[in-house]
């Protein structure tokens, strides 16, 4: 087997890759490997190595195990984890683009992204599923090819990736703001200003832990969020948002914070009142722009208004 070449058992049952280090400084095991095997995460290599699937000159490596030249890694990668109760089921996504090696779906309210402990069926990645039959085999766990997540009730541009490698390049751009993602929500009242950024770490509710809120950063872990006034309606304003981070709910709890909560949150507003019916919360991810993870072509995608945010509009408008 010639350096690396990968040799494949069957589906299943994994594949064994060999590679010869070929730099004259040593360089520890774990970087190197994170170096070459850029379809793989840092903490997917570090768990093949905790596990003994690397074996240096023959023998079971170590993290920090010092690489010289001409030293032979052995990399057994093992078959895709079985997902736990997962299903596929048909579902009706409403599809922006496709390849082979991403989707983008425009998302609609009421549907949860990923499966959680009493919330098994009937979610995306179960649509998912149905759609892209290799879809288990990456990232493993219960958020096959999730490369962000948008909020039950909020919609648009969400990007899933159908190749480990698509996913670890995809994650790399959010993480290094190489990729940008654009929102549009709808507020109560009128924030002072056109434009401004909050600044304030998203931790756990200290009162209510099923919430989020802005904490001290010993609490939470910093967050960052810009924000533009589009439109004054009357008691009512059309914001839009920029993200820098990709906190748990993270928008809403920021826009609360500046004291004009999102129409329809169920969570973060205290008002339950809407102009008209909504479907949702009025906070949709109106634009996604990113590089393609495999040609690196810089690709924009936008999901149009869903018709309850549109009505809604259009009646304060009048």
């Amino acid at each position: 087997m010639s350096e690396d070449e990968k040799l494949s058992f069957g589906e299943g049952e994994g594949e064994l890759v060999r590679l010869h280090y070929p730099k004259p400084l040593p360089m520890r095991l774990d970087r190197w490997l994170v170096s070459k095997r850029s379809e793989q995460s840092r903490s997917r290599i570090q768990q093949f190595i905790e596990q003994g699937l690397v074996l240096v000159n023959g023998v079971e490596g170590k993290p920090k195990t010092p690489l010289r030249k001409g030293d032979e890694i052995q990399l057994w990668i093992p078959p895709p984890e079985p997902l736990p109760y997962l299903k596929p089921e048909k579902i009706d996504l409403n599809i922006i683009f496709e390849d082979k090696h991403i989707i983008v779906i425009n998302k609609p309210a009421n549907l949860t992204v990923h499966p959680a402990p009493g919330n098994k069926d009937g979610t995306l990645v179960n649509g998912l599923l149905h759609h892209c039959k290799d879809l288990p085999g990456i990232n493993g766990k219960l958020r096959p090819g999730i490369v962000h997540r948008l909020d039950k009730d909020t919609t648009g541009c969400l990007v899933v990736a159908k190749s480990q490698e698509a996913l670890v390049n995809l994650q790399n751009q959010i993480q290094k703001r190489i990729a940008s993602r654009k929102y549009i929500a709808l507020v109560h009242g009128v924030p002072k200003g056109d434009k401004g950024i909050v600044i304030g770490a998203i931790g756990r509710h200290p009162a209510d832990r099923k919430k989020y809120a802005v904490v001290d950063e010993e609490s939470g872990r910093y967050a960052c969020t810009h924000w533009e006034l589009k439109e004054r309606l009357g008691d009512y304003s059309l914001i839009g948002f920029k993200l820098d981070t990709g906190r748990t709910h993270q928008i809403r709890v920021h826009s609360a914070h500046l004291g004009h909560p999102i129409v329809g949150d169920p969570t973060y507003s205290r008002c339950k009142k809407t102009p008209t019916k909504l479907t949702g919360q009025a906070l949709h991810a109106i634009e996604l722009s990113l590089k393609h993870p495999i040609s690196n072509e810089e690709m924009n995608f936008q999901a149009p208004l869903p018709n309850s945010f549109q009505k809604i509009l259009s009646v304060l408008r009048r």
